[in-house]
């Protein structure tokens, strides 16, 4: 069965009524899953089972059945564990179908279906009973419930349902403990994703509005592969800080808690950001640990398991504050059921009245709501601002007359700090329009419904607009500079001039994890799973890009980059369709995992900005990316070994359908 969907185009801005398959979302969910990158995670299995064998020896040893509840079971790998160590029947929890559907058919495939029972249920609807789901409770409780955050999948609530409905007082739980750690730092790179920064433009200096530099900002996690932030890009303040521990063989409250910490500091400066990571400790006697703390807290770097179904977390303070080396201060995390947040205070007031922990920070400003963490970034790069002003200043002159066409951006700003004569913007939300407006000073809002009393002579954009997923959707501007074509002067300057994407294929150290398929892990046959995400890929999204911050996830270059279309901003846009075919041919040994893909701006002849490479391919391939927009990519279907002799190459295939906004693209590989 088929149903008419709409759904609103990022790059033409139009709303598309598509016909799709009821399916659709269920095959997106299971394509976009990363369910791979868990089971790919060894270091996580390996303890993940060493807890579970202690745990079901202890009960054995206790002359007691082991009944297991697996709650968010997966694909039944922990209850398969559970059954091979010898637990005597295992109650395994998961509430997405798709899942538990798979889960059933890698059970009878390993031959456990007489000792596990899959329930399509979310844990707080299982019962127990002879008629329940579960004839009886489990004395030994496994789960992986876990997010960047800890606590942000409900761990909670579900362990406080657990230990009061569907396990025996004083269970073994695998995990047994998990601790939350954390280190208050000045970073003036991670600072940079919180608030504004005042920006110099020809001698005049902007300094954002004062409610948003006062905004304690969004309350939400900022989850990063931190072993990608160098510890050059930060000052520790504080020692690392245990700050509180959760033990799940006990009953657990989901209710609000406070923890402190209290410290020395280690040398002065501005405290504004807390770093975060938790371990779990799989036993009862804290010799097995899975550790999330980042690569640099390793002796041996390299030595760090990878994963990216848990990373490590930022939190931002409510506000800056200045610290002297040897002051005594107190870091405060609190939680609720889901989320966590940091405070800080000093202890140099002598006597100061304790303070009520603090409430969940909440943007006051809007700018926290309207600019995400990396946009944030993106506004603060004083080199690309550089850039936009440069290009600004060779194109304005006194009688310019401008229009701004990009989300929440302060190029209308600069155009009339540096002297355009009158300047408007277009804004697609009221929220983002009011932010706009009390960081402009005195430049006019207009509404798409507005009129121009007067022709344009610069329309300007970066273009950023918050709708864009893939690199490409930036074209949405191209479409509004068509729309816009009636109230351009003939003579108008488009800044943006052109854009052009560009394209290398890569050999991933890690990011290849999340789309391989995973055959056996721990010795258990998990390929129905990887049939049932090959068939959702294969319902679409195999034949799409998708969108990655490429400097989280380190990659060599195995060809040059290179251009493979332009898209004229100067014209409208065109009525046919645009293609590009070519090769590149694979020039560096390697294994080759698929394609990295960004658009470029050429703002003027002589000023280029890229979001994709920030510095030239190195000799070895070593790549630098943005920080502030996602790359695109594409995975081969099978990696490619590279010999690096060029006899090999990536075949490409691209056209732009002007109709759908939309590029379509195809690789193979070819080979002399």
């Amino acid at each position: 069965m088929k149903t008419f969907c709409g759904r609103a185009n990022p790059t033409t801005g139009a709303l598309d009524w598509v016909e799709e398959s009821e399916e659709y979302d269920y095959h997106q969910e299971i394509a976009r899953s990363c369910y791979a990158d868990m089971l790919h995670d060894h270091d996580r299995n390996k303890k993940y089972y060493e807890g579970i064998r202690a745990a079901v020896s202890r009960i054995k040893a206790r002359g007691e059945r082991v009944v297991v509840l697996d709650i968010g079971t997966g694909t039944g790998l922990l209850s398969m564990m559970a059954v091979t160590a010898g637990a005597d029947f295992c109650y395994a929890v998961e509430v997405f179908k798709p899942m538990a559907e798979a889960a059933q058919c890698i059970v009878k495939k390993n031959n456990f279906s007489d000792k596990i029972k899959i329930i399509n249920k979310h844990s707080s609807d299982v019962t127990v009973g002879p008629d329940g789901d579960m004839h009886e409770k489990a004395n030994l409780l496994i789960t992986e419930l876990f997010d960047t955050e800890l606590i942000g999948e409900g761990a909670l609530p579900s362990y406080e349902h657990a230990h009061q409905n569907l396990v025996m007082a004083g269970c073994e739980a695998v995990p047994h403990r998990a601790t939350v750690y954390a280190q208050l730092v000045e970073s003036e790179l991670l600072w940079s994703w919180a608030q504004l920064q005042p920006v110099e433009v020809e001698g005049l200096r902007l300094v954002p509005p004062p409610a948003v530099g006062r905004c304690a900002g969004a309350h939400s996690v900022c989850d990063i592969q931190l072993s990608q932030v160098s510890p050059s890009s930060f000052t520790p303040l504080s020692p690392l800080c245990t700050m509180f521990s959760v033990d799940f063989s006990r009953p657990v409250s989901s209710a609000f808690q406070s923890h402190s910490t209290r410290f020395v500091a280690q040398t002065g400066g501005r405290a504004q950001v807390v770093l975060s990571w938790w371990d779990l400790e799989m036993d009862r006697s804290g010799t097995i640990v899975c550790s999330m703390a980042p690569s640099w807290m390793y002796p041996q770097p390299a030595m760090a398991p990878w994963r990216d179904h848990w990373m490590q977390s930022v939190y931002f303070l409510p506000e800056e504050s200045r610290v002297a080396e040897q002051e005594e201060l107190s870091l405060t995390v609190c939680h609720d059921d889901y989320s966590l947040w940091y405070s800080l205070q000093s202890h140099s007031l002598q006597d100061a009245p304790a303070k009520a922990p603090p409430s969940r920070p909440c943007c006051t400003c809007q700018a926290h709501l309207v600019w995400t963490r990396s946009r944030f970034g993106e506004l603060n790069d004083r080199r690309r601002t550089g850039s936009y002003i440069a290009a600004l200043r060779s194109v304005l002159s006194e009688d310019s007359v401008c229009l701004s066409v990009s989300d929440g951006s302060l190029l209308p700003v600069f155009a009339h700090m540096l002297g355009a004569k009158k300047v408007f913007s277009l804004e697609n939300s009221r929220m983002s329009r009011q932010v706009i407006e009390e960081v402009k000073q005195g430049t006019v809002s207009l509404q798409v419904n507005d009129r121009f009393v007067q022709q344009i002579s610069v329309l300007m954009g970066e273009p950023y607009f918050s709708t864009s997923l893939l690199p490409w959707h930036s074209l949405f501007f191209w479409y509004c500079r068509t729309a816009l074509a009636g109230i351009l002067r003939p003579s108008a300057t488009i800044l943006p001039s052109s854009a052009s994407l560009h394209m290398m294929a890569v050999e991933f150290q890690d990011l290849w994890r999340i789309r391989a398929p995973c055959g056996t892990c721990e010795g258990f046959d998990v390929s129905p799973m990887d049939e049932m995400i090959q068939r959702s890929l294969d319902f679409r999204e195999s034949r799409e890009a998708e969108p990655h911050p490429l400097w989280e996830y380190p990659c060599r270059a195995l060809t040059q980059s290179t251009a493979v279309m332009t898209f004229d901003f100067t014209q409208c846009v065109p009525k046919q369709p645009i293609s590009s075919q070519g090769s590149l041919p694979l020039i560096r040994s390697g294994r080759c995992h698929g394609v990295a893909l960004w658009m470029e701006y050429q703002l003027t002849d002589d000023v280029t900005v890229s979001g994709g490479l920030t510095q030239p391919i190195s000799e070895q391939g070593t790549c630098e990316w943005s920080r502030h927009r996602r790359q695109g990519v594409y995975f081969l279907r099978s990696a490619w070994d590279s010999s690096g002799d060029g006899r090999a190459a990536v075949s490409y295939s691209f056209t732009f359908e002007p109709s759908l906004g939309d590029i379509k693209m195809d690789f193979s590989i070819i080979t002399q």
